[in-house]
């Protein structure tokens, strides 16, 4: 299972250097806006030392990662909603992705063209969101519309629907992003049925140069960004393109070497990841043997059998039961038959929620 996660930004802002600087996908660069018209798609290896260390404690022969797609969509211009620029089109290819990683440019260059002619970073998110937010707006209309006829009829599910629908669109008339009662499951359901681009799990990929990816904070550019992201609830994420770029190029040791020279603990690629892992509230489990050693992805709360059938359908439709070592306990007793002997092992039923760590085996009949 692998996370999408759709970079959006307005044009030359530098989306498609770091789509290729973190997944290596040769979209075209160049200093032209509209220079990406349809996505570009990347698919690259989820980082997880653990599954290094299982392999190496079971002596596995091949190491298997989680996935994450990176996509790199076209540059969104003011009026997108009215179908400016690459317009509906644009819209339509960010409703198809898990995640938004809302590009801003956070560095000077004179080289390279700024469609509104200025470094504006917080400038260029508030363009972004207002569009995101008219979209989901006038989606919103209609549906409201259409419900009110329904709600006649007394329908209490159509009434539901439409006072919803009617609150969400009140918000966002008033420039806000939309709340609601995310503890009513009826109400969860409904909103998450609309998929509404400003409620996607989102954050900001800052796109500066080496020495604020060092200090960000220490900017004025970065100190105003993290202003403005703190009062809408999103985080930022510093990446520098050109130094993941040069880092990619790089042996593992060399990469390293590099990056603690400048200070920094991990990539910038690492970053996007574990953020988005946490934005989609997913976790990791593992299988290990022999074979070979895989992580897997599900989200947190997913029962024992449903997880089983991310590794084969089978699996889920005959699971038994769960055999559970975590990885530390994994870690501490030197591999799963030692934890075994341990008594470190679980037998899970399929009331069982997974953990992130699990390391499992499946007991299933068909």
């Amino acid at each position: 299972m692998s996370f999408s996660c759709g970079f959006v930004g307005l044009p030359n802002v530098g989306k498609s250097t770091l789509f290729n600087a973190l997944c290596k996908g040769g979209a075209e660069a160049a200093n032209f806006p509209f220079c990406t018209i349809e996505p570009n798609t990347g698919i690259v290896a989820v980082p997880d030392s653990r599954l290094q260390v299982l392999a190496e404690l079971e002596h596995s022969g091949r190491i298997v990662p989680s996935t994450l797609k990176f996509i790199d969509i076209a540059g969104l211009v003011r009026g997108a909603s009215q179908g400016q620029g690459l317009g509906n089109q644009f819209l339509g290819h960010i409703r198809n992705v898990d995640a938004i990683a809302h590009v801003v440019r956070v560095f000077e260059d004179p080289d390279v063209v700024h469609v509104a002619g200025k470094l504006d970073p917080v400038g260029d998110l508030e363009v972004i969101l207002t569009e995101l937010m008219l979209s989901d707006l006038e989606l919103l209309e209609k549906r409201r519309d259409k419900a009110h006829k329904l709600a006649r009829s007394n329908d209490p599910d159509a009434k539901l629907e439409f006072e919803t629908v009617r609150d969400l669109a009140a918000q966002l008339a008033e420039g806000r992003i939309p709340t609601y009662d995310r503890d009513d499951p009826k109400v969860a359901a409904l909103v998450h049925s609309l998929g509404l681009l400003t409620l996607m799990p989102a954050f900001i990929c800052a796109n500066t140069d080496e020495a604020g990816c060092r200090d960000f904070a220490a900017t004025a550019a970065g100190r105003t960004l993290l202003d403005y992201a703190a009062e809408r609830k999103l985080e930022v994420i510093p990446v520098c393109a050109k130094l993941e770029e040069e880092l990619g190029q790089l042996s593992p040791e060399e990469a390293k070497m590099f990056m603690d020279e400048l200070g920094l603990a991990e990539t910038g690629l690492t970053r996007v990841i574990h953020t988005g892992y946490r934005l989609l509230n997913y976790l990791t489990f593992f299988t290990a043997g022999e074979m070979e050693a895989r992580a897997w992805t599900v989200t947190a709360g997913t029962p024992a059998p449903q997880a089983a059938g991310k590794i084969h359908t089978d699996l889920c439709r005959g699971f038994i039961r769960m055999e559970t070592v975590s990885y530390q306990d994994m870690v501490d007793c030197g591999g799963w038959n030692r934890a075994r002997e341990a008594g470190k092992l679980r037998i899970e039923g399929k009331d069982y929620i997974m953990q992130d760590g699990d390391v499992i085996h499946v007991r299933f009949s068909v």
